[in-house]
């Protein structure tokens, strides 16, 4: 079911496009749109990995330099029948972990050292194994390019308000300034719910399948109570808010947890750390 839902929902994402499209050009602008759609998510295919390895500095590890978390996820790949992703650590004392690549022949997991001297080894276990459900069941993909296509999106909807600013569309006698009006308000908003959605569906689903990966999801479920406590208390150093924001759909916890906290739960990327844990004590209670 949240296979499902993922794909409707990433259909809207694209139907969104397309309908700020006709309205800006018609048919044609319509199919242009539809072309920048397929545009979007063929590149973040290809390059979502190094964009964001390389947004937080992270350095590769191998079994030599790190054998406990190497050895970690080497034992749960195993298991899992999954090959071996290349594994990264970041420098910073705010406690996180994620998972990236277009397949799970070209994945990497990255945690950070604040998790490794936060957790035990059995939690650090528990959220590898999470990461590396979003990584076979192709998350970080269908997360990136929905927030590469939400980001266009409203950037269309910022150039819109512009051109309505300056009277851009005054001269067309089909312009609905009403509609015009409903589009740059409503298609950022929409789009961003559709975002928020399909990360928090897959948040849910890398849980349950993290749990059973590793047997341990009171581990998992004490991590996570664990990094949400330390994430409300900063982000990760370097980082701007904006760039951090583009890409909390990728960690474990969100890293903007303390700023974002009153937020309501629709404009959330993750689900609330208290319902994922409650689901992962249900989850011990049946395995």
């Amino acid at each position: 079911m949240n296979n499902i839902k993922t794909a409707v929902l990433l259909a809207l994402l694209s139907g969104l496009l397309m309908v700020i499209g006709q309205m800006i050009g018609g048919h044609s602008g319509m199919i242009l749109m539809f072309i920048i759609s397929l545009g979007i998510n063929f590149y973040t295919y290809w390059n979502s990995a190094s964009m964001v390895l390389r947004a937080y500095d992270a350095r590769e590890i191998n079994e030599q330099n790190n054998p406990t978390i190497f050895n970690i996820v080497k034992k749960l790949v195993h298991n899992a029948g999954l090959p071996m992703p290349k594994v990264y650590i970041i420098e910073s004392e705010v406690p996180n972990a994620f998972a990236t690549g277009r397949d799970p022949e070209h994945a990497a997991v990255a945690v950070t050292t604040g998790i490794m001297n936060l957790l035990t080894d059995d939690e650090i276990e528990g959220v590898l194994a999470h990461e590396l459900s979003h990584v076979k069941h192709r998350d970080t993909l269908i997360s990136t390019i929905a927030a590469s296509m939400a980001g266009f999106i409203a950037m269309v909807a910022n150039m819109l308000q512009w051109a309505a600013i300056f009277g851009g569309r005054d001269d067309e006698e089909n312009s609905n300034p009403l509609a015009l009006l409903g589009t740059i308000i409503l298609a950022p908003l929409a789009a961003s719910l559709i975002q928020m959605a399909i990360s928090r569906s897959r948040e849910y689903l890398a849980d349950e399948e993290g749990a059973m990966m590793s047997r341990k999801p009171l581990s998992l479920a004490s991590a996570l109570a664990k990094i949400e406590h330390y994430a409300k208390f900063g982000v990760l150093p370097g980082q701007s808010e904006s760039r951090v924001s583009s890409t909390a759909h990728m960690f474990i916890i969100n890293p903007l947890s303390g700023i974002s906290s009153t937020m309501t739960q629709l404009f959330s990327t993750h689900p609330s750390t208290e319902s994922r844990i409650q689901r992962l004590r249900d989850i011990a209670s049946r395995i």
